[in-house]
């Protein structure tokens, strides 16, 4: 255990030289991790600019499932309007971009992007792929899949509805179902997270065949964290100032609606039915899941550190998985929890805030 400790301490100090503004996790947050650490699921919510993702949707995967989440947005919205400055194109791509990763931090998803210029408004698809370079935009939506691996991908808009919405959206739900037949790891589901906008009216929308949908009251409470899904859904929604954009958080039941698209339906309304989520679902992960799903059911919240020779253990056997896509994540997560745990805390402070290169 020991030699474990000095092995582990190394890297850590070697990955903490690099770090800009540490996290000071309480007790709550590093029971979360935990539960993220022992939950093996991953969803890619996709669409074509920086606000069009649903938050409700992405606070419920990362924070209902503890799923590993992320928000592709095809462009960083250098072709919007700016309501809070003068700032535009370029500029404000650079705004959008951070305003994007501060949702992130809020509702618990990870953000990816692609090489796709916002250059305004278009009316088809066809018009957006042929500015785009649609070979190089599926280049990137391709890499972002086979990097990430999702099980389950949700499209914000129609494939299949060319000519009614801006081109940008439909060209976005276009290049996931195209990307799906070229992948090697392919998810398991494709979503279209439809909704009576896409109808035309709340009547139509009622009137619709829905056999092929999951609907899901997304708006459950999370008693840790105090808050309900909206509520934390939409202080991550108000972060996209520059347009505008500010939502109240609110309780109570909301149903949100997922269109199947690929694969195949659960007969429940878990995303993830017929999924292996657990530590069995990559070799010699069964004996790391006895160490872990003990931990989380009978975490400490008063004094986390006891668990810290249990989580060098299951570090120890993550590093020895042959399966490399899970190593390498599940290392990362497990390192940010016994930092936390023993409360060790670095802190790096210069004497002036600028340096000149070799002086």
């Amino acid at each position: 255990m020991n030699r474990s400790f000095t092995s582990f301490f190394i890297f850590f100090i070697s990955l903490s030289i690099w770090a800009q503004a540490p996290q000071k996790l309480n007790s709550v947050e590093i029971y979360e991790q935990i539960q993220k650490l022992n939950f093996l699921g991953k969803v890619l919510y996709l669409a074509a600019h920086p606000d069009d993702e649903n938050t409700k949707l992405i606070t419920y995967f990362s924070n209902h499932y503890h799923a590993q989440t992320a928000y592709l947005s095809l462009t960083r919205g250098d072709g919007g309007q700016n309501l809070i400055g003068t700032e535009l194109r370029e500029k404000l791509g650079a705004i959008r971009t951070q305003e994007l990763l501060a949702a992130r931090r809020i509702d618990g998803g990870e953000q990816f992007f692609t090489r796709a210029n916002d250059f305004g408004f278009s009316k088809e698809p066809n018009e957006t792929f042929a500015i785009w370079n649609k070979d190089e935009v599926m280049e990137d939506v391709i890499q972002v899949m086979e990097t990430f691996r999702p099980d389950i991908i949700v499209n914000r808009f129609a494939h299949n509805t060319p000519g009614t919405t801006h081109g940008h959206h439909t060209a976005s739900a276009m290049l996931n179902l195209e990307a799906y037949d070229i992948i090697k790891h392919k998810p398991k589901r494709i979503f279209f997270n439809t909704s009576w906008w896409f109808y035309g009216s709340q009547e139509a929308f009622d009137a619709a065949d829905k056999s092929n949908f999951l609907a899901i009251n997304s708006n459950v409470f999370y008693p840790l964290k105090g808050k309900s899904n909206n509520e934390i859904a939409a202080l991550s929604r108000s972060q996209h100032k520059c347009q505008g954009f500010g939502t109240l958080g609110t309780r109570g039941d909301e149903i949100e609606y997922l269109e199947l698209l690929k694969g195949d339906l659960p007969n429940s309304n878990n995303l993830f039915e017929g999924i292996d989520t657990s530590w069995n679902r990559v070799k010699g992960g069964n004996e790391i899941g006895k160490i872990l799903y003990e931990i989380e059911k009978n975490f400490n919240f008063g004094n986390p550190s006891v668990h810290i020779p249990n989580l060098i253990q299951a570090y120890d056997l993550i590093q020895k998985l042959e399966d490399s896509h899970w190593k390498e994540i599940k290392t990362k997560q497990i390192i940010k929890i016994i930092e936390a745990c023993s409360g060790l805390f670095m802190e790096a402070i210069a004497d002036s805030e600028t340096i000149t290169k070799d002086s």
